[in-house]
């Protein structure tokens, strides 16, 4: 299920952990994972400080220890094992990934039924036109992991090869066995519709559902707007810390599931759950911190948490980075936005979730002890290490007292796919713990 970007013939469409940069041939510029030319690695107390404690760089990316010094402390678990069902804290699993029982079909356990329709840009009112970024063909990424940075700030990233076009994306919708039409389902929400991560879903909900471990709910993958990263339809969408994403799912999604499939949506927050990889990850996780009111839980393989919004906001400056840590740069006056105008303000906007009241998000998410590293070599901010970011999650998480689950992967990448099919169906029941199951 790919994206086509209509205006751009060329483009690669790719994100990170879906399609490895790797294949790309030269001249492509390789993805970086090692501490960037002229990064501050030194001095804690200098702007934009890239902390490599407890990293192995003789892999790549580099290994992370579980037990370095600043991370959470997480119960180890023996090797093949997951945590117990509705355990809550941090653990750490692995090495060994092998596929959960659930990701096999099984006789005699009833299928859901999957429909598909496609949405354009052009149908859009929050998206349209679209965003699309001129690399250069057959490199994705290629004009971003060539660019620089903004004079004095190594967190905003310069891109001039960003412009309007049109995007049409791929929504798959299954409906569970038995649904009653008229009656309203719970239902997720997929991020990132068509990776292969997401190849055994329907397969693990038929098992789950057959097996009374999860309710009857409905699955809505939704493709993203392609290409990845800054300046791309991806990124403009999964990494925006905003409450724009979860407007353009509820108010131009979610009705054309309804008409396309007959099938009434639940308005229960409890009874909705966003789910993603990636930055689309971390699309799931503000989807629920911006509109607490429409989704409740939150599921997530390798969340970019991490500073990968753009175009940069003066008053969020470090993106994603920001709801568990400062930005890592100079001080400065803190910002909020008032009428569209950027105003001081006595009261710190971030970090967000330290800053705010507990809100009535449950959060089941993983990362990879080999997972992503700074793989851009031009943006040294303090603010790309993917496996840190997790961390520092898990920690503002349990200080606010948030229901959640954290694994620290051993022996996994970014999205790593062993992983997924050995969690998920685990995952999956973690997440919808309380709900009730008819």
């Amino acid at each position: 299920m790919q994206n086509k970007l209509v205006v751009l013939a060329g483009a690669l469409v790719s994100s990170m952990g879906v399609i490895p940069y790797a294949l790309a041939q030269t001249p492509c510029v390789a993805q970086n994972f090692v501490v960037p030319p002229g990064a501050n690695s030194s001095d804690k107390a200098a702007p934009f400080f890239i902390d490599t404690t407890g990293l192995d760089f003789k892999t790549q990316p580099p290994t992370r220890d579980p037990k370095s010094p600043g991370y959470p402390r997480a119960t180890e678990l023996q090797d093949g094992a997951l945590p117990p069902a509705g355990a809550e804290g941090n653990f750490i699993i692995g090495p060994t990934h092998v596929p959960a029982p659930e990701t096999a079909a099984k006789e005699g356990v009833p299928k859901g039924t999957v429909s598909t329709f496609t949405f354009s840009s052009k149908e859009s009112t929050i998206y349209n036109p679209g965003l699309i970024r001129d690399d250069v063909a057959g490199c994705g990424n290629s004009s971003i992991m060539s660019t620089t940075t903004a004079p004095g700030d190594k967190s905003n990233m310069v891109v001039n090869t960003s412009h309007p076009g049109t995007w049409t994306r791929t929504i798959e919708v299954y409906v569970p066995s038995g649904y009653v039409r008229g009656t309203a389902a719970p239902f997720i929400v997929i991020g990132d519709g068509g990776s292969t991560a997401w190849k055994d879903v329907n397969t693990i909900l038929d098992n789950l559902i057959q097996q009374r471990r999860v309710p009857p709910m409905v699955s809505i993958q939704i493709g993203n707007g392609g290409q990845d990263a800054q300046g791309a339809q991806r990124g403009r969408e999964y990494d925006t810390v905003s409450g724009t994403y979860a407007q353009f799912v509820e108010r131009e999604i979610l009705p054309l599931v309804e008409q396309r499939t007959g099938v009434k949506l639940t308005r229960d927050p409890e009874g909705r759950a966003t789910i993603g990889l990636s930055s689309s990850g971390t699309a799931a996780f503000t989807m629920a911190w911006f509109h607490p009111e429409l989704y409740h839980r939150v599921l997530a393989y390798s969340p970019t948490m991490t500073n990968q919004q753009w175009p940069s906001d003066p008053a969020l400056r470090g993106g994603a980075w920001e709801y568990h840590s400062a930005w890592t740069g100079p001080a400065g006056p803190n910002l909020t936005v008032k009428a569209g105008v950027l105003t001081p303000s006595e009261a710190p906007g971030a970090p967000l979730i330290p800053s705010a009241a507990t809100k009535p998000i449950r959060y089941w998410f993983e990362m990879g002890d080999q997972d992503l590293f700074y793989p851009n070599p031009t943006i040294p901010d303090g603010m790309h290490d993917w496996t840190l970011s997790a961390q520092l999650m898990a920690k503002v998480l349990a200080a606010k007292g948030y229901h959640y689950q954290f694994l620290f992967v051993r022996n996994a990448k970014h999205v790593d796919r062993p992983t997924v099919a050995q969690t998920m169906p685990a995952a999956l029941e973690w997440l919808w713990k309380g709900y009730p199951i008819q």
